[in-house]
């Protein structure tokens, strides 16, 4: 790993794991700048409409160096799209570093070093970005993995529900599988609402709370 080699990084911090099966758990976050998508809900857009500041994989390495028995989040914005977080990560890995990626499920998963735990969205209707799905990337997850849908409405719900029934016909026997997760958009979908509609479908998901909103609410970065 080049110690010149840089990443574009909106922002670095140290908080609470609020959106996978980790939840909970302390974590050094690296956030990086850029997205190549445009979800109706983002609660981080700021990620791709202010610069980034570069900084060396050195420098990373470094900040995370600082939080030794922490997890470390790569998010974004969608970090995929830089190539130098690929050496970052399978670095991390090999250090002995429990490292997990936030991705949005429009760009491939062959080039993540294998350990990392991947965090991937399916983007449903109401995202407005549900036709940039890569849905051959379901082949690379496995029950180390999660899935993520992140539902607006009863509509979202309902796609979420057949894509799953015809994707993941195994969800609930196949241990291989990831973990499915249902998250409500805040402000859009009570999660008692989304709670019912899960128990009533008997789906093999889990009801997934954005932790870090319900501890600090109202801010924004460094949560």
């Amino acid at each position: 790993m080049a110690a010149e080699s840089t990443l574009l990084i909106s922002e670095l911090f140290y908080s609470i794991q609020g959106e996978s099966t980790l939840a909970g758990a302390p974590c050094a976050f690296i956030r990086l700048a850029g997205c190549n998508l445009r979800c109706s809900y983002c609660d981080a857009r700021y990620t791709y409409e202010e610069p980034g500041q570069s900084r060396t994989l050195a420098e990373l390495t470094a900040f995370v160096a600082a939080y030794p028995a922490a997890l470390i989040e790569i998010t974004g914005g969608e970090p995929l799209l830089q190539d130098n977080i690929y050496p970052l990560m399978a670095a991390l890995v090999t250090a002995g570093r429990t490292v997990l990626l936030e991705t949005n499920g429009s760009l491939p998963l062959d080039r993540v070093a294998a350990g990392v735990m991947k965090i991937m969205d399916i983007k449903c209707p109401d995202s407005t970005m549900q036709d940039a799905m890569r849905w051959e990337n379901l082949a690379s997850l496995t029950s180390h993995d999660n899935l993520k849908f992140v539902i607006s409405s009863r509509n979202d719900f309902s796609w979420a529900t057949r894509q799953l029934r015809a994707r993941l016909p195994g969800l609930g026997q196949d241990d291989n599988l990831p973990v499915v997760l249902f998250s409500p958009v805040l402000g859009k979908l009570a999660p008692a609402l989304l709670a019912d509609w899960i128990l009533a479908e008997q789906l093999p998901v889990r009801l997934q709370l954005q932790l870090h909103k319900l501890l600090w609410p109202g801010s924004e970065r460094g949560v």
